[in-house]
């Protein structure tokens, strides 16, 4: 019976003291673990806090045409995106809408049927999201409110295709 003690305590002392440090020693504890590669976190990314220090909303007038002046392949000017019609600024946001970046194929357009699709195909981004499902439409509301809390409004596209005209205001 003595034997069995020994040996016990014998087995358990370096468990309990394994256990010890790691529990009551915070100067032993291991740091945190950061799941995410070096490369991932350097990603430029379009999600963002909302801001609150965007510039009153402007309606300018633009139309479709104008609207292909602004697509960040003339540095002197703004980058535009326009959806459902609502134009916003994304200037500050080249490194995602500028020239050759990830989401480019909606800068300078009305790309609002690509955005409910969650598509990055040129023949998605036009303006025309009339026979988006529900789904969709919701994808799209989503996208709109996420630019109005984010980026300056700085016009209206007056040539809106017919089939949602009287839907940009929803």
């Amino acid at each position: 019976m003595f034997l069995v003690v020994i040996y016990g305590l014998v087995l358990a002392l370096p468990l309990l003291f394994f256990v010890q440090r790691r529990t009551l020693s915070p100067s032993h504890q291991s740091p945190p673990v950061d799941s995410q590669p070096e490369e991932k976190k350097s990603l430029k990314t379009i999600m963002q806090p909302p801001r609150d220090d965007l510039d009153p909303p402007k309606d300018d007038p633009f139309t479709l045409d104008q609207l292909k002046q602004f697509d960040g392949s003339d540095n002197s000017k703004p980058i535009y995106v326009s959806i459902r019609g609502t134009v916003f600024d994304v200037t500050r946001k080249s490194d995602v809408y500028g020239p050759g970046k990830s989401y480019n194929i909606f800068a300078g357009k009305d790309g609002s049927k690509g955005l409910g699709m969650s598509s990055l195909k040129p023949e998605d981004a036009v303006p025309d999201y009339s026979d988006l499902p529900e789904n969709e439409k919701n994808v799209l509301n989503d996208w709109f409110l996420f630019f109005q809390k984010r980026y300056n409004i700085v016009g209206r596209v007056t040539d809106m295709p017919t089939s949602v005209s009287n839907l940009a205001n929803l």
